[in-house]
């Protein structure tokens, strides 16, 4: 902002002891470290549970997005009702509940069930007393081949991004290509669109004059 007239000059305060206010991260290395540990730690304390629970596949919002998708926060109602999952009993084997989010298409609502499916035909449930199962329990031998599913890229749930991507094939490109101008073919196309309406009105005056001569 410029100064006019005269008025105190401005007294900025640029010598203050700034060291003592700068944020460092010396210790990022040791984070990391520390970070790591306490993933173990969790792992070993909830063990043989997985570290996450199951999440479902929903589509990113906005046009810019909406052609990938990612995880969520939980299943729908609907969708625990067509794989007849017990709304209570859910997150209790690792299947967390969204009960804001609505299925608005069949697609959406019929990839989850299958997701929810799948993951129940390979769920192993420990019985709360190991010498006494009840129904729906795990059997000794399922319960002793039990392995924990510690880190993400290991998990037989995975949500591909961007699903049904086309695979493209390479090939040489041919000499009839090569003498063509995609440019020039762009503009010819782009031109004939334009003056397409003159071009008409042109024949149609010409058809007029011959057909006035003519008489």
């Amino acid at each position: 902002m410029a100064i006019k007239h005269n008025q105190q000059i401005p007294n900025n305060h640029f010598r203050k002891d700034w060291q003592r206010r700068v944020r460092t991260h010396f210790d990022q290395p040791g984070r990391k470290l520390r970070r790591r540990q306490a993933r173990i730690t969790k792992a070993a304390a909830i063990a043989p549970r997985p570290i996450d629970l199951l999440r479902p596949v929903v589509r990113c919002p906005t046009i810019k997005y909406n052609r990938k998708v990612r995880a969520g926060r939980g299943f729908t109602l609907e969708e625990l009702k067509e794989a007849k999952v017990p709304r209570k009993l859910a997150l209790s084997i690792g299947i967390p509940v969204d009960h804001r989010r609505q299925n608005t298409s069949v697609e959406s609502l019929q990839i989850n069930v299958a997701r929810l499916n799948e993951y129940k035909s390979k769920l192993i449930v420990f019985p709360r007393k190991a010498g006494k199962p009840k129904s729906g329990d795990a059997s000794a031998e399922e319960t002793k081949d039990a392995q924990q599913v510690i880190s993400l890229s290991q998990s037989l749930f995975k949500i591909n991004p961007i699903p049904n991507r086309g695979v493209v094939e390479e090939r040489k490109i041919e000499d009839a290509e090569k003498e063509k101008n995609a440019f020039r073919t762009l503009r010819v196309a782009r031109s004939d669109q334009r003056n397409a309406g003159k071009r008409a009105k042109r024949a149609k005056a010409k058809e007029e004059e011959a057909a006035a001569k003519k008489k």
